[in-house]
């Protein structure tokens, strides 16, 4: 079995997250606060991170969306980086620099997907019922009524409202998730960062969709910075929000956007980083520890989209080789790598394990793997496989330390020593902290 990071944790890692965390804000951060206040006074970020001050929300306990925003940003990302710090400690990676948290300067208003469900409220005194949009409780399925939302792209919430007063005007009904009756589910909208382009998804209960017409021209009236819009049908009773069956409604049914120079096509089920700032930054800092270069190959794997796979392929010149098991995904990278004029990356629809045995067997020599899993972690079948294929460098980028720290012991079982942990702040106001990693083969 995988190695478990301490003893809390072999009762289980995700139920033991919450309690770590919470020792490791009174154990640890004394010390890592003035060590980090320092650092961050030097990199002369200290005024930009102190802003939280005199920003509330009245459901932030209610939706569990935002726990710590009456926090000062400074605090929270002291408090993260003792976090990490006790979490690496345990383990005595005794020759990693842990750097302080990248955090950012606006922590607000970053989240460029929004997804917003829409259910019947109470009656109203002439027998119509009211229309609920906003966010789910947390644990449930429970919809908490909100109009804004200090995270979410404010163009994003703008859309929600429309849509929601569009649906008034036309008579169209929210759908009621116990009786599966009812048109329209939920809407996603999309915002590219850096091109501003919008991309409204609306998810009904049904194929047919009355006056959809007038429905978008009004919607388009009333937020003229909506550039696509698409119905995804959805007429299963799950928890899933979108379906399998889509028709463009305006515009071209995608949007494109710009992240590390790279121009990316997002449609309805694109993944695509929901802070791109910090996805920037998150990705820059892996560019940095890959260190590629002409004549050089990496393997991303859980490549997605291919999004990092062809930064580092279009800055490097190296050859990298995505591999991914989700078909659409690698349609994706392929799809985004002749948009972007890629030629030196290829993409292959695979279990990542299998694909780097395979690579071994065939005596492939990699210089680097960019590993980015899910919040489990990875398996030890992978962590095998990459040890097989053995890179020089590998770069594990983590939205969950708890099983990273996890499977860095595990590969340092393999021979891989970790050098530089990096914590970059994803979700400001919230517990969540995501971490790139590099790790060396001791050749010794």
């Amino acid at each position: 079995m995988v190695k478990k990071v301490s003893k809390t944790s072999r009762k289980g890692v995700a139920g033991a997250k919450a309690s770590r965390y919470g020792e490791a804000r009174s154990k640890a951060q004394s010390e890592a606060k003035g060590r980090k206040r320092e650092d961050r006074v030097r990199a002369g970020h200290e005024d930009a991170h102190i802003v939280s001050s005199g920003r509330t929300c009245q459901v932030a306990r209610e939706c569990g969306g935002c726990t710590r925003i009456a926090e000062a940003y400074g605090q929270q990302l002291a408090d993260k980086d003792a976090y990490v710090a006790e979490l690496f400690a345990e383990e005595d990676f005794a020759l990693a620099e842990i750097r302080p948290i990248r955090g950012m300067d606006d922590p607000f208003h970053y989240r460029n997907k929004v997804n917003s469900p829409f259910a019947p409220g109470k009656r109203g005194p002439n027998g119509g019922r009211e229309i609920l949009t906003g966010m789910y409780a947390a644990g449930s399925h429970r919809i908490v009524p909100t109009e804004s939302c200090l995270l979410e792209n404010e163009q994003a919430q703008q859309a929600i409202r429309a849509i929601k007063g569009i649906m008034k005007k036309h008579g169209v009904a929210p759908y009621d998730e116990d009786k599966g009756t009812g048109f329209m589910r939920h809407a996603v909208v999309r915002v590219g960062h850096e091109s501003g382009e919008v991309l409204v998804t609306l998810v009904t209960n049904e194929g047919e969709f009355p006056s959809s017409k007038s429905f978008c021209r009004e919607l388009v009236r009333r937020c003229p910075f909506i550039t696509s819009i698409v119905q995804n049908v959805n007429t299963r009773q799950t928890n899933v929000i979108l379906g399998e069956r889509e028709q463009r409604l305006y515009g071209p049914g995608f949007i494109l956007d710009t992240l590390c120079g790279l121009s990316f096509r997002i449609s309805s089920r694109s993944f695509y980083q929901v802070n791109a700032v910090q996805t920037t930054v998150l990705y820059e800092q892996a560019l940095a520890f890959a260190d590629l270069g002409p004549g050089q190959v990496a393997i991303d794997a859980y490549c997605g989209t291919g999004t990092i796979g062809l930064v580092a392929a279009k800055r490097s010149g190296a050859q990298v080789i995505g591999v991914d098991s989700v078909e659409s995904a690698i349609r994706d990278a392929r799809e985004n790598a002749r948009h972007n004029g890629i030629d030196n990356a290829r993409f292959a629809t695979a279990d990542a394990s299998s694909f780097m045995r395979d690579l071994a067997a065939e005596g492939q020599r990699v210089d680097v793997v960019f590993m980015d899993p899910p919040r489990a972690g990875s398996t030890e079948e992978f962590l095998d496989a990459l040890a097989q294929l053995a890179p020089a460098r590998v770069v594990y980028v983590s939205c969950n330390p708890e099983t990273q720290v996890r499977d860095l012991c595990y590969l340092a079982g393999k021979g891989y020593v970790v050098r530089v942990v990096q914590p970059v702040d994803m979700f400001p106001h919230t517990d969540h902290v995501e971490t790139v990693v590099l790790l060396t083969r001791n050749t010794q």
